[in-house]
């Protein structure tokens, strides 16, 4: 079984419930608004990571991530973008997963054959949402998410 972590909108600040969570993924997808290159450092120092740039990730330091970006991980194609509202690719193509943030609300949805996924936000709280992050394991059979509470406080 290889598992990924997937995260989103930290904005600059990397939870010790995060890092603890993530601990043990083979591989981690950061799906924007990053906040500062040193989530990413951090990130790295639990497992590879892939990162795109969310809307927030300006500056010189955020050129070096795309949105969106495509990869191949465990054998399944995943598209990763920030903002939902901006896919611009057929689903029905191929693309086993759909990997986005933005929202800061945590989603889990099939549509056909294809599962998309938002983590919510690990980040600063915004209004009343949960702080979230998502696990996916994947077996050669399925994908098998799983939105994860951070404790905090």
């Amino acid at each position: 079984m290889f598992r990924i972590g997937i995260i989103s909108d930290t904005h600059g600040l990397l939870r010790p419930e995060a890092e603890r969570r993530l601990a043990g993924v083979d591989h981690i997808v950061h799906a924007g608004d990053i906040g500062r290159p040193e989530v990413v450092e951090a990130l790295r120092k639990v497992a590879p990571v892939t990162a795109i740039r969310g809307n927030v990730d300006t500056g010189e330091w955020a050129r070096e991530y795309p949105d969106p970006k495509l990869v191949s991980l465990a054998g399944r194609s995943i598209h990763i973008l920030h903002d939902l509202k901006t896919l611009d690719i057929d689903p029905d193509t191929g693309v086993d997963m759909i990997v986005s943030g933005h929202s800061h609300v945590p989603k889990i949805q099939k549509i056909g054959g294809v599962l998309y996924l938002n983590p919510g936000s690990a980040g600063p709280r915004r209004f009343k949402l949960p702080i979230t992050l998502a696990i996916v394991e994947v077996t050669p059979e399925s994908l098998r998410p799983e939105i994860h509470t951070l404790e905090t406080g």
